[in-house]
């Protein structure tokens, strides 16, 4: 199954090519690859097809200095430093001056035509820093001149314990989480709940603290790990009825992909959209192949932005390719789930 043409991205990856292996604009990270690379991105690449020519350099993230990371036309700009949650090892690293900016601004537009409020407070149950979904989070509720609450998590103690088969002390954590969600609740108006399935599952396991996210929470959005079919339906139709629950698939690498409105017709209650500028998702088989509409494959990255360029990354996810809407040329992602093991690696999602 080939994929659609794309003549406004290959135009974008064209001029995105002569930036980044520029000697004046390009990264040191990207400028030291390019003798071993065997072809020229500025003449070679020709469009988004030619990006399977790069290596996944992805696994590099977790030790390359973050400066190496900067390109050198940007070097007059302050640069952040986010953390992917480390999943499968060491945590990966990128950049960001004001790209993530940019795209939770697409992003929260996205999600206001889902039926999150555009203004009100917003509660974030979830990591802060290192990690991105912070930040991003932070936004959503800035440019809705709401107030931002946080309950900070760290998924890495989490993955720690249950690695470790310390269920006890992860369970423990969880409720720490969730008495600090409640105090918030009780005292404070929050409009928006932005955390993770499995969270949303033990907040409907605590009667007060459920109680008072069914009858105050106008919109809850989910995101951080996989959810299988039933529990969305559950969470959607049984437990939040009043509310708009909201998905968006992402990470520190790719951004935010957030649920496209609804279509007549769709077969998946949840189809996720990547940012159509920058990114594209493709869903391929176990040899690189794109897979066919209503196919499940592996996620492959493609991230051609000024700020970071990240080519041919095979994700640790899978997903059912979904045909991209009419006037769009980006395809969509449905049922996503999670490698149960990746290069030997076993994936523990834990709270996030």
């Amino acid at each position: 199954m080939s994929l659609i043409d794309d003549p406004e991205f290959d135009s974008h990856t064209v001029k995105l090519m002569a930036w980044h292996f520029g000697a004046e604009t390009g990264s040191p990270f990207w400028l030291g690859k390019l003798a071993g690379l065997g072809f020229d991105p500025v003449t070679d690449v020709r469009g988004l097809a030619d990006l399977t020519r790069f290596p996944d350099v992805s696994a590099e993230l977790r030790s390359v200095p973050a400066q190496d990371l900067i390109p050198r036309g940007l070097s007059d700009r302050p640069f952040r430093v986010y953390d992917s949650g480390g999943t499968t090892g060491s945590p990966k690293r990128i950049v960001d001056s004001g790209y993530r900016s940019l795209v939770t601004e697409w992003a929260r537009e996205r999600l206001i035509a889902n039926g999150v409020p555009a203004d009100g407070n917003w509660l974030h149950l979830g990591p802060g820093g290192p990690h991105v979904i912070g930040f991003d989070t932070a936004r959503y509720a800035a440019l809705g001149g709401g107030v931002f609450y946080t309950v900070d998590l760290d998924p890495r103690w989490v993955k720690r314990l249950l690695s470790q088969g310390r269920g006890e002390e992860s369970e423990a954590y969880v409720q720490h989480l969730l008495d600090q969600a409640e105090t918030i609740l009780e005292s404070q108006e929050i409009a928006v709940l932005n955390t993770t399935p499995p969270l949303l599952e033990a907040i409907c396991a605590r009667p007060r603290l459920y109680e008072l996210v069914r009858s105050g929470v106008r919109a809850i959005i989910w995101a951080g790990t996989s959810i299988s079919r039933e529990t969305l339906t559950q969470l959607d139709d049984v437990f939040f009825p009043a509310a708009s629950v909201v998905g968006v698939y992402g990470n520190s690498l790719m951004g935010v992909a957030p649920q496209r409105p609804g279509r007549p017709g769709d077969a998946h209650r949840c189809v996720f959209e990547p940012y159509p500028e920058t990114t594209r998702l493709h869903l391929v088989d176990e040899d690189g192949t794109p897979v066919a509409y209503g196919e499940r494959g592996r996620v492959r990255l493609h991230l051609v932005s000024e700020e970071m360029f990240l080519p041919n990354v095979l994700e640790r996810d899978t997903a059912i390719r979904v045909e991209p809407g009419e006037g769009s040329t980006v395809d969509g992602l449905a049922d996503v789930q999670t490698y149960r093991s990746l290069d030997d690696v076993a994936i523990i999602e834990g709270v996030y």
